[in-house]
Formats: C-alpha cells, sequence, structure tokens
C-alpha cells in the first residue's frame, strides 16, 4: 500500500491528488492521510507531497470543467470539514466524478458520493452557524474583531457574508484553534494570514474588553427573556453549548 500524505490546506490537497494520479499505482494500492501521520503501518511505503500551487490549480480546472462546478463546491466544502478520511474521500468522489461526469452528484448510493456528501453538509451547517453566533467586539481605532473556535475550517466561508454587509469596516475574524485570521481593510479584499502565538494571545485578550454596547447587548438579551417561558433544551438546540464559548450574551 503506497500511503500519500500532505498538509490540510486545500491547495496542499489538491496537489496531492494530483501525484497519486501522475503516478499510476492504481486506486487500489493507494490511500490518502492528512499531516500529522500517527502510527505508521507496516509494510505500507508512505509518500510526502508538499504543495504546489501550479498542479493544484490544474485539479480545480479539471474538476469544474469535467465534472461540474457544483462538484467543486461539495469537493471544497468536504475539504474544509474536520473529518480525518476527508481527502481519501475526496479522491474517491472524483475518480467517479471524472467517470461519469456531472451526473456523479446525484449517485448517492455510491459510498463515497455519499460520504462527500456528508461531509460538505457538516461544513455548511457550520458555516451557517457561525454566521449567526459570530460577535464582534471594536477596539481603538475603529477595528472590529470576533473569536470563533468551529469543528471545521469555515473562518473564510464565513468571513464571504460579513464582507457582504460591512465592506467598509476594518474587521478581523480570528480562528483561535486553527491560529488563523481572515483580515478585512476597508473597502478592500479580505485575506487570510496565519498567527503566531505571541498574536493570538495579544488578540485574545481584546475579547475580555467591555464597552457601553456590550453591555447593552447583554441586558437586552436578558430583558427580553420570559423566565416562565425558558427551556434550556430547546436553546440548546438552536445554540449548542460548544458554539457559546465566544458569544457576548453568555460570556
Amino acid at each position: 500500500m503506497y500511503i500519500y500524505t500532505c498538509e490540510e490546506d486545500f491547495e496542499s490537497m489538491m496537489t496531492c491528488i494530483y501525484d497519486v494520479w501522475a503516478d499510476r499505482r492504481g486506486s487500489q494500492n493507494v490511500r490518502l492521510e492528512l499531516e500529522p501521520v500517527g502510527q505508521q503501518e507496516l509494510f505500507s511505503t508512505y509518500i510526502r507531497v508538499l504543495r504546489d500551487d501550479t498542479k493544484a490549480a490544474k485539479v480545480i480546472a479539471s474538476i469544474q470543467k469535467k465534472i461540474s462546478p457544483e462538484a467543486y463546491r461539495q469537493v471544497y466544502l468536504a475539504a474544509m470539514s474536520d473529518a480525518g478520511d476527508r481527502l481519501d474521500v475526496i479522491y474517491r468522489f472524483l475518480l467517479l466524478g471524472f467517470a461519469y461526469g456531472g451526473a456523479v452528484t446525484k449517485r448517492l448510493a455510491d459510498a463515497p458520493v455519499m460520504r462527500l456528501f456528508e461531509l460538505s453538509r457538516r461544513t455548511g451547517n457550520d458555516m451557517h452557524y457561525y454566521r449567526e453566533f459570530t460577535r464582534f467586539v471594536r477596539i481603538e481605532p475603529g477595528i472590529y474583531v470576533a473569536h470563533i473556535e468551529p469543528a471545521c475550517n469555515v473562518a473564510v466561508l464565513a468571513a464571504a457574508h460579513f464582507a457582504d454587509r460591512m465592506p467598509s469596516e476594518y474587521w478581523m475574524i480570528v480562528d483561535d484553534k486553527r491560529s488563523l485570521a481572515v483580515v478585512h481593510p476597508k473597502d478592500e479584499e479580505y485575506y487570510v494570514t496565519p498567527l503566531s502565538k505571541e498574536e493570538l494571545k495579544k488578540l485574545q485578550t481584546i475579547e475580555k474588553q467591555r464597552d457601553i454596547y456590550t453591555d447593552l447587548w447583554k441586558e437586552f438579551f436578558e430583558t427580553i427573556a420570559i423566565k416562565e417561558r425558558e427551556n434550556p433544551r430547546c436553546q440548546r438546540t438552536h445554540m449548542p453549548l460548544h458554539y457559546r464559548k465566544h458569544v457576548t450574551e453568555f460570556m
């Protein structure tokens, strides 16, 4: 068995898939895994793949042209999930995709297709939750900072929502779990940047700041509640506990 490994960013995944195809070892003889790799298997050959943007772009273009834009969207969402097998699932899905074309998205009886849709749906759900539950804190000189810790890698996906609604503001969404930030300069395109431990720690102290608007929001949240109709179980259904860590009204 040949086991191909790579980093978990999307371009590295696409590069890994490119190299697997180029090596032509046969799908039954290969498996794709994300790093870090745990205990290595005996009698298996591990091949580490490094990111190559040119190779990644070729794979992306092939998916969009030879399968469909919808298939690419599903692949991207699945790649942003937190499932350990997502890279191998994407590879198996693409094997079917290049055989059946755009019709592959309807072949839910095939295990790789169904599994890919499960992963993309999980990412999509996480993205929608963080569109609703992301809370910003304003710091001088007028920069809005939000902290999130999503299970799936949805910071960039959620950022598109806020870029549409706050195009003329300076804001930043910080993914504490992955030590990265989506930065949006005023009236410009947002971009992603990794954070050092020192930068992340400094940004985390911002979340503890309070101002009049923070206090007003918390007071509003508590005032509109009807004590006799409180239903914690129903509330947890609509806002699970793990989403509340960085939500102002629960802090």
